[in-house]
């Protein structure tokens, strides 16, 4: 029987042939990167493959790692096996793999979403034979709205907080999301402030996008600064002695599970508002029209669901177990200097 190009193993995606991981989840001799998060760039390998844009990103998050970078569409080769690199759309630097030996073609998306949000290269349907994606929102329930309204929903909801005399604290992850919302922030409205976790990455994506400017919040902050201003924090803030001085404030959440309230309520967040970084439902089906694959491998989310759904339509599709997590995973929990 035939050996697949890529295969799942205790370590992560693994193409023989060319003796290279996707994302290992373990450290191996040579891996390729698909973007920054914690759960597709781990520490201890001993070389890291990726795009140019997301060298600065894993560095920061690693320290001194070995990198080489390739731009979009550039072809290197391995052992005969062709590996290449595709904008995934997902946050700035994140790319799909195509593989490619004797004809047979691979493309592992990592994690994708189909909008343009203007600070990510836009996602680029790959062809292919077989397609590897996640399901992170694989449920007919997941719908995003067009960007453009929920960030015109969140300056509103800024504003009408600046109006009660309150701190607004819109929650995002510090890598990614919280880029997403920076940008698009009516600096008209106010002053916006930052978590230590989110400024600093903010600092590394500075010379590649046009942030409006921000300020740390640090113990020098006093609540007379913030009041009527925004404060941008990762999830893990929430709830911690660091925006106890940011009485009275009002909180939010930029997240895909705000689709559903009872997340907001099990958060306990004054406001939800979706927007995900991750493709909702009809953009992982469009996605997968859109490569012409026959097969499909499903990862990390509904899988199960998904997949089944798959199959009915005449897709060769089935699940694999992996160590992604898609936005949970990209939930921080390590503390900054600035929280205390």
């Amino acid at each position: 029987m035939k050996s697949p190009l890529l295969k799942f193993t205790d370590k992560g995606i693994y193409c023989e042939k060319a003796d290279v991981y996707l994302d290992p989840w373990k450290p191996v001799k040579k891996a390729i990167i698909t973007h920054g998060h914690a759960d597709h760039s781990r520490w201890g390998n001993e070389q890291y493959i990726t795009h140019p844009r997301n060298i600065p990103i894993i560095s920061q998050r690693l320290g001194d790692i070995k990198t080489t970078g390739f731009e979009w569409g550039e072809t290197f080769t391995v052992n005969n096996v062709k590996f290449s690199l595709h904008p995934a759309g997902h946050i700035i630097g994140a790319s799909q793999v195509r593989v490619e030996h004797k004809g047979e073609v691979w493309v592992f998306t990592g994690d994708y979403k189909t909008e343009d949000d203007g600070i990510s290269t836009p996602y680029e349907p790959v062809n292919c034979h077989t397609f590897i994606t996640e399901c992170t929102f694989g449920l007919p329930a997941f719908k995003w709205l067009p960007q453009k309204e929920v960030l015109a929903d969140i300056n509103k909801w800024w504003l009408e907080n600046k109006k009660e005399g309150k701190t607004s604290i819109l929650f995002g992850y510090s890598l990614g999301k919280a880029q997403r919302l920076l940008k698009y922030l009516d600096t008209e409205i106010g002053t916006i402030f930052t978590h230590g976790a989110i400024e600093n990455m903010t600092e590394v994506l500075r010379p590649m996008v046009s942030f409006p400017p921000t300020k740390l919040v640090t113990k020098e902050t006093t609540k007379k600064e913030l009041l009527g201003n925004i404060v941008l924090a990762p999830p893990s803030a929430h709830g911690s002695p660091w925006i106890r001085k940011m009485v009275p404030y009002v909180t939010a959440s930029a997240s895909g599970w705000m689709t559903f309230r009872g997340a907001r309520r099990r958060r306990a967040i004054d406001k939800g508002f979706v927007l995900s970084d991750h493709c909702d439902w009809q953009g992982l089906l469009s996605s997968i029209e859109a490569t012409g694959a026959e097969k499909v491998i499903c990862t990390h989310g509904y899988s199960d669901i998904f997949s089944r759904y798959l199959r009915e339509q005449g897709y060769d599709a089935r699940t694999e177990a992996t160590q992604y997590e898609g936005e949970q995973g990209e939930m921080e929990t390590s503390k900054s200097v600035s929280e205390s």
